[in-house]
């Protein structure tokens, strides 16, 4: 067994703590993700074929099931509610955190716990959002893959006991790899789990989700083939003259996306005020309201992504492109509200398609000598609305470029992205994913902006005037009478010459001592913090401290410069002047 476990302790310790490991790991959560999406991608496909007949029903119409002819188009108001039966109860049994969109949940499970999310949430996630979405739910596939990647990777790197900081980067790993393979997107995948889910960029974190991204995007394309999800003609730019346009656009789409997460959670608050019921009947009960909206208006079943391309191909008119956009909005904030399971990413595409393909149509009839192509408008929209939902401009413009693979339009798809996300975050700090954490009580940008604090703040900024310093000869009786008065519990010791010998604490002050002890007698050394060190370093030192504080020097040998305990950072961290939270700290 000895001979065995060498090996095996051998191998554990260079996937958690070498750089070649990390990669490692990225592969197989690669590897992971892309099988997954495959897999959420054929579930979804079996459960609206065995409920509709066909494997996309949003173009088909208000027609009837295949199956289910006798029903004719009134199965469409009965669908949600055998949807809502099966996975309500499926959600608020084994993963209530699988229930919405999914996105937050894994931005606060890096934020807040060390990226832990429980595994069985994968497997709950992909079903319920299949029969979600399989059932006439008007969301998308990209929260729940994201979802599932995630906790495939928290799963591996918790099984693996990894530290924190890696067992973050491995729920993006997840993150991008899902979104990869979903999309066909290697890049903006990468790029949506650094700029949402880590919120960070580093080159450690860059090059394993690059990865993991490219890894399960192989994955994926080996088993379904090299397709996009949406398949448009090419459009162009006629001439420069046509950018105020998309800078309009942009502006436009940045209150478009905005009043989409505002409704998305205006009827959200609407449904828990009126219903009082079980959670797990609330789908069920829901679906009568999700049935009457498809009833009224079929293309809302599902995704949608047939009705998008058909949007901005120039099949529909312009009141009709509104009335999509409008019944979008309402059909994805009705199933999230009913307690309903998939993302809102998709949704937000669709959205800006519609409102992005209207706005070409009318611009074209205003500006006739322009020669513009209304579906490019569509193009832009599309990424300028998801932009200022989520305020991820890098995500939303390759995520568009790649899904379309249109070069042509990349330049004012890039004004329309910058124009919508900064009226965006004028108007609110407040992202479609944020937000709804902000509901639930937290606030990662808040963690996020006092980490930041306490990383730019050094002990120098903090630090005050050492405790007076006491002989090596004085006796424990005098010493006594000193630390009752200290700011601190110690006293640095000093001998003849003045030089700095240690630490005199309370505790360490025995009252059974032998008779005749001195200061020198009892010190102890302490660990030492530094002027330069910054205050996230040195809190995790006085983790071990905090009654005592701890010396700071400048070099082994050199005199003491000042003393830190907590409640000297939280003065610092008050005076740069910001609100002081024992969770920041």
């Amino acid at each position: 067994m000895s001979a065995l476990a060498a090996p095996a302790r051998r191998a554990h310790g260079w996937l958690i703590g070498t750089q070649s490991g990390l990669v490692g790991l990225a592969l197989i959560i690669g590897a992971g993700a892309g099988l997954g999406a495959v897999v959420f991608r054929n579930l979804i496909l079996a459960i609206t074929n065995l409920v509709t007949g066909r494997n996309d029903f949003s173009d088909a119409g208000r027609v009837g099931s295949l199956h289910l002819p006798a029903l004719g188009p009134w199965f469409l108001l009965l669908a949600p509610v055998v949807g809502g039966l099966v996975y309500g109860p499926l959600v608020n049994r084994f993963a209530p955190e699988a229930r919405g969109h999914g996105v937050p949940e894994v931005m606060v499970a890096v934020a807040r716990n060390g990226g832990r999310i429980p595994a069985r949430v994968a497997a709950v996630k992909s079903l319920a959002s299949a029969l979600c979405i399989g059932t006439g739910g008007s969301v998308g596939r990209e929260g729940p893959i994201v979802q599932i990647g995630s906790a495939l990777g928290s799963s591996i790197g918790q099984w693996l006991r990894v530290p924190d900081h890696r067992l973050r980067l491995m729920v993006a790993c997840g993150a991008a790899g899902g979104i990869s393979a979903t999309f066909n997107a290697p890049i903006a995948g990468v790029f949506f789990a650094l700029e949402i889910i880590l919120r960070a960029f580093s080159a450690e974190a860059f090059g394993v989700v690059v990865i993991s991204s490219v890894t399960a995007d192989v994955v994926a394309r080996a088993i379904v083939g090299n397709d996009h999800i949406i398949e448009l003609p090419a459009y162009s730019i006629g001439s420069a003259a046509e950018f105020p346009l998309y800078a309009a656009l942009g502006l436009l789409a940045g209150v478009v996306g905005w009043g989409f997460a505002r409704v998305l959670y205006l009827v959200e608050d609407l449904c828990d005020h009126v219903w009082h019921g079980p959670e797990w009947l609330r789908p069920a009960v829901g679906g009568i309201l999700l049935g009457g909206v498809l009833l009224a208006l079929p293309q809302m079943y599902g995704v949608g992504y047939p009705v998008l391309e058909n949007g901005i191909a120039g099949k529909y008119a312009v009141g009709f492109l509104l009335v999509l956009m409008v019944g979008k909005m309402l059909a994805t904030s009705l199933t999230i509200g009913i307690g309903g399971s998939g993302g809102v990413f998709a949704p937000s595409l669709f959205i800006g398609g519609m409102a992005g393909t209207a706005f070409g149509i009318a611009a074209q009839a205003l500006f006739p000598g322009f020669d513009l192509s209304p579906g490019a408008f569509g193009l832009v929209g599309m990424a300028a609305v998801f932009a200022a939902a989520s305020q991820a401009p890098i995500a939303a413009v390759l995520i568009v470029f790649e899904l379309t693979g249109q070069y042509s339009v990349i330049l004012p798809l890039m004004t329309a992205v910058a124009l919508a996300t900064g009226l965006s975050h004028l108007i609110s700090r407040d992202t479609i994913y944020t937000l709804k954490l902000l509901r639930r009580g937290v606030d990662i940008d808040a963690d996020s902006r006092a980490d930041d604090l306490v990383r730019r703040l050094t002990v120098a900024h903090a630090m005050r005037t050492p405790p007076a310093a006491v002989p090596a000869d004085t006796s424990l009786d005098d010493l006594a009478g000193r630390l009752g008065t200290a700011r601190y519990a110690a006293l640095p010791v000093h001998d003849r010459e003045g030089r700095y010998r240690g630490v005199v604490t309370a505790a360490g002050l025995d009252p059974s001592g032998r008779d005749g002890e001195t200061a020198a007698e009892i010190a102890t050394m302490l660990p030492e913090l530094e002027p330069t060190d910054s205050l996230h370093t040195a809190l995790r030192t006085l983790a071990d401290h905090e009654n005592t504080g701890l010396p700071v020097r400048a070099e082994p040998n050199g005199p003491l410069l000042g003393w830190l305990d907590h409640r000297d950072v939280l003065t610092a961290y008050g005076r740069a002047g910001r609100p002081v939270s024992s969770r920041s700290l």
